[in-house]
């Protein structure tokens, strides 16, 4: 089964630049976007085969997520339940029979770190969110989860720990979420792997010095480790400021 999840930067705009030759030719099970920037109604994507399920924000313009999927879910959860944390797009959980699919846009802590404290609070709640999900059945998780969790997944760790996506206070959240039972599925293939990075500053010309970070995560559970097959980060396609990144398990 293969798996692909995509920060898009605006999905309409990603359209303009590939987006659709990139899904046919992939050919995923299940293919996850973040940051898709609109509202219901101004897109339509037709792929035959898929079945889709957007999450919007309120803020036109802004966040969002979409999952298509080419079995049907049993369910499908827009959001944490949680109202303050739900009104900008950002979760989508669907629910198979032997596992929970959910792609995440985690918040931005932003310029000067002024939205940090609200960050806190978010990963808090999405981490008891993943445990709970986790306690009924295995989870798969995705996303453009806003933090390098160690030096060696950024370029420059000396001169960006006071930026946002590389605090102390980001970096312990994901430690903490990986130590409630989580495995980073890239590092578990490539422990000590440099130089492979998600996202690059559009300034700077960061993606041809290769400037990047590796903010974009498959994510599972403890107990689904043997049924992993492959993990990836395709560097090499553009569309965005963003790459997509893979996983492929065997059931």
């Amino acid at each position: 089964m293969k798996l692909i999840s995509w920060n898009v930067n605006g999905i309409r705009a990603c359209v303009k630049k590939g987006f659709e030759e990139y899904f046919r030719e992939v050919d995923a099970d299940v293919f996850c976007i973040q940051e898709s920037k609109m509202q219901e109604g101004q897109l339509e994507m037709d792929f035959p085969g898929y079945h889709q399920y957007w999450n919007y924000a309120e803020k036109k313009g802004y966040s969002g997520t979409a999952i298509f999927t080419k079995e049907e879910p049993v369910s499908v959860a827009y959001g944490m339940g949680i109202e303050e944390h739900d009104r900008e797009g950002r979760v989508i959980t669907l629910e198979f029979e032997k596992y929970f699919m959910v792609t995440v846009y985690t918040p931005n802590a932003q310029n000067e770190l002024k939205r940090l404290d609200y960050r806190m609070e978010w990963e808090d709640a999405f981490r008891e969110y993943l445990m709970a999900l986790d306690g009924k059945k295995p989870v798969i998780v995705c996303g453009d989860m806003n933090v390098a969790h160690r030096e060696i997944d950024l370029k420059n760790p000396k001169t960006n720990q006071k930026n946002a996506g590389f605090t102390p206070q980001e970096r312990e959240k994901m430690t903490a979420l990986l130590d409630s039972g989580f495995v980073d599925t890239f590092r578990y293939f490539y422990p000590d792997q440099e130089g492979i990075y998600s996202w690059w500053s559009y300034r700077f010309s960061a993606r041809a010095k290769n400037a990047g970070w590796r903010i974009d995560y498959f994510l599972v559970s403890e107990r689904l480790k043997d049924k992993l097959k492959s993990a990836a980060i395709h560097t090499e396609v553009m569309g965005s400021d963003h790459c997509p990144v893979e996983l492929e398990v065997e059931w």
